[in-house]
């Protein structure tokens, strides 16, 4: 996958993160950084059609780069809407009493993210609203400096937390300076600090 392909398929993991379930789009942004176009490519598309996710002809134009017929009748099997929808969670920096405890999940989110030359991490807790594709859960957002291979950065840091302590929460990467979708944004908006570069 050449540069131009990478950022395309970094922009629409982005785009449908919240929209897609979290494991989709974790799984799609790993094969892309993999290396397996096709089994991303397929993933992403059979998902959105099984999940029902709309797509707008903007994100339609992205997905059409990424793939070797941009006239795929699987591409024309998804659903296309005038706009994307708001997102459909709310966001509150702290979780309810019985959530689970994500110190152990800071401190190795934390610590990759440093060591793959990250900026910040911060952790919010995410509750559904009647539509949402997700369960309530801790989702965390690292930032990144601009120029950074967001699809690394998610590889290595969710790879890490599994590796080191068998879990997966939802792992946003975001640029510095870079405009967010309205997901990530309402995230990162509500989210408490958990580690700051020095």
């Amino acid at each position: 996958m050449d540069q131009p392909q990478h950022a395309t398929a970094t922009e629409v993991c982005r785009r449908l993160s919240g929209r897609l379930t979290d494991d989709v789009v974790s799984v799609v942004q790993s094969q892309f950084f993999a290396g397996e176009e096709e089994m991303a490519r397929s993933s992403l598309l059979l998902n959105l059609q099984y999940e029902g996710v709309g797509i707008t002809e903007e994100e339609a134009d992205l997905i059409r780069r990424l793939l070797d017929d941009p006239h795929d009748p699987e591409l024309a099997e998804v659903a296309v809407v005038a706009t994307a929808p708001p997102p459909a969670y709310q966001f509150s920096p702290t979780g309810p009493a019985d959530a689970p405890d994500p110190t152990g999940a800071d401190r190795v989110i934390a610590g990759e993210a440093a060591g793959t030359g990250g900026r910040g991490v911060r952790r919010v807790w995410r509750e559904p609203l009647p539509d949402a594709a997700n369960p309530a859960t801790w989702v965390y957002l690292v930032q990144v400096p601009p120029g950074a291979d967001e699809l690394r950065a998610h590889n290595a840091i969710s790879s890490r937390l599994w590796v080191s302590r068998q879990e997966k929460w939802p792992i946003e990467v975001v640029q510095e300076g870079r405009p967010l979708p309205p997901y990530q944004a309402a995230a990162v908006t509500a989210a408490q600090h958990v580690w700051a570069a020095v």
